[in-house]
């Protein structure tokens, strides 16, 4: 029998395929992915333990905001409580500082009422009265308002309400609206004796 050819096929490239463009290409290409799976893995690496640092520091950052929370808590307090003080040392110097007007108008209110005519309230507001009373008479009311308006005192005098009574639908209750004079503020301007003054240069 005559010997059979056989003919044998080769799949594995030549040894010098690396040395040619495409092996080139293709080793460049996989030692790359290598480096970019590491990088890649390296930076999962970093992420995940930095989380134990960044949750560390997040809690201490609760905690000091908690603590500013509760200070500025406190300090609101006492200046809520400082403000309400200082309004009412403001209200009680006002009062102390027109004493005497109160005082001479009080005595200029009661002595302007009708004789049919009763007082519930007096408040005292800045600069006006707030008059309350009772009287069965509506005429009263205005003579009331006539009286207090000529006194001198106060610079004008109004009927804020009236209505009847519950109890006693023969009375009327009012309230009256009275502002003082609203003085005018002194002149603190003074020229010194001897000192002259300089004359306007124009130009």
């Amino acid at each position: 029998m005559a010997a059979q050819n056989k003919t044998e096929i080769n799949l594995l490239p030549q040894k010098g395929f690396e040395a040619t463009t495409t092996g080139r290409i293709l080793a460049w290409i996989l030692s790359t992915f290598r480096v970019i799976v590491i990088v890649t893995e390296i930076i999962v690496m970093i992420a995940f333990l930095s989380r134990f640092w960044l949750d560390a520091q997040n809690s201490d950052l609760d905690e000091k905001l908690d603590e500013k929370k509760a200070l500025l808590s406190t300090s609101l307090t006492f200046e809520n409580q400082f403000r309400d003080t200082q309004k009412r040392l403001s209200v009680f110097s006002q009062i102390t500082s027109q004493e005497s007007v109160l005082s001479s108008s009080l005595k200029d209110i009661a002595s302007h009422l009708p004789d049919d005519l009763f007082l519930s309230s007096v408040t005292f507001n800045k600069n006006s009265y707030t008059i309350e009373g009772i009287t069965p008479n509506e005429r009263s009311i205005q003579q009331l308002i006539v009286n207090l308006g000529s006194s001198g005192i106060f610079q004008s005098v109004g009927l804020n309400e009236i209505s009847s009574d519950v109890r006693s639908p023969d009375l009327l209750n009012f309230k009256l609206i009275a502002n003082f004079k609203q003085t005018e503020p002194e002149d603190n301007s003074a020229t010194l004796e001897g000192e002259e003054v300089p004359e306007e240069v124009s130009e």
